[in-house]
């Protein structure tokens, strides 16, 4: 399926929000990516140097929540740093070609109630661990986020949402070999336990990217 758009939440992990200074958010931040957006090639440069944002993200088929992927949300930082200042919207920092990247999803049918929820990924650079996410970490869950979109948004069959970014973002450099992985993880409990978690169990999925 071919996604008519992209729905992205923003600020849902308030390491992140810590992390680049912003300010707590009273609902839910959503903004929009065109499917012009998706690529298969990881850019580090366009007009200015990008930021990557590992994000856990769903497929929509049948007003469900059908698969779950790991994505990279592109950014141009200081593009999208003097939008912020102006109070304009983030579309030139955010919507650019190729600000979008996705691994191979995997179905959540027969997953039961759960499948939506308890999902843990992480991204290496050049085999460093840089970002760990975790479902129970986000500030509004699967089922607030597709019940607050549906309230004002159609999500069609096969639109994308991503659902934000955990701590731990940062530029992109020609060169690096970025790992992202995905495990249907226990509770979380704390960044120890989830790391070690990751460390002794075989992830569901993993997607390399060379960065050009």
């Amino acid at each position: 399926m071919t996604p008519s758009k992209i729905v992205c939440i923003g600020r849902n992990y308030v390491d992140h929000i810590q992390e680049l200074g912003n300010e707590m958010p009273a609902d839910m931040v959503v903004f929009l990516k065109p499917n012009s957006a998706i690529s298969t090639e990881l850019i580090a440069f366009q007009q200015e140097p990008i930021h990557y944002e590992t994000e856990l993200c769903f497929i929509m088929e049948n007003n469900q929540f059908s698969a779950v992927g790991v994505g990279l949300d592109l950014t141009k930082r200081a593009l999208q740093s003097t939008l912020k200042a102006q109070q304009l919207p983030w579309e030139r920092a955010k919507a650019f070609n190729g600000s979008a990247l996705f691994s191979d999803f995997i179905s959540l049918k027969g997953l039961g109630a759960t499948a939506c929820s308890k999902w843990a990924f992480q991204l290496s650079i050049n085999e460093n661990i840089v970002q760990v996410g975790h479902s129970d970490l986000m500030m509004y869950d699967t089922t607030a986020i597709k019940q607050s979109l549906t309230e004002f948004i159609h999500l069609e069959d096969g639109d994308i949402v991503m659902t934000g970014t955990p701590k731990g973002v940062g530029v992109v450099n020609v060169g690096d070999c970025f790992s992202v992985k995905l495990w249907r993880a226990i509770d979380y409990s704390d960044s120890r336990s989830l790391e070690n978690y990751m460390l002794n169990n075989v992830p569901q999925l993993t997607q390399q990217w060379l960065a050009k």
